[in-house]
């Protein structure tokens, strides 16, 4: 099951980021990542492959263990 999913969703909105100013900054660090791809990783439809992981923790500036929280 995919834990960091909905996770990111709740770090993304908490921060006031739509999905596709996250996936701008992901972008803009490296991680080719589409709205589309984000959606069903925060929908649990899609895993996060490990090395997307620090990436996207990244373009949320947070630390890799919150997304595990």
């Amino acid at each position: 099951m995919n834990i960091i999913g909905p996770r990111i969703k709740e770090l993304r909105e908490s921060q006031g980021l739509t999905q596709e100013e996250l996936t701008a900054r992901c972008n803009l660090i490296g991680l080719d990542i589409s709205r589309g791809t984000l959606a069903k990783i925060e929908a649990q439809v899609r895993r996060i492959t490990d090395d997307e992981i620090p990436l996207l923790a990244d373009a949320l500036k947070v630390c890799i263990s919150q997304l595990y929280k």
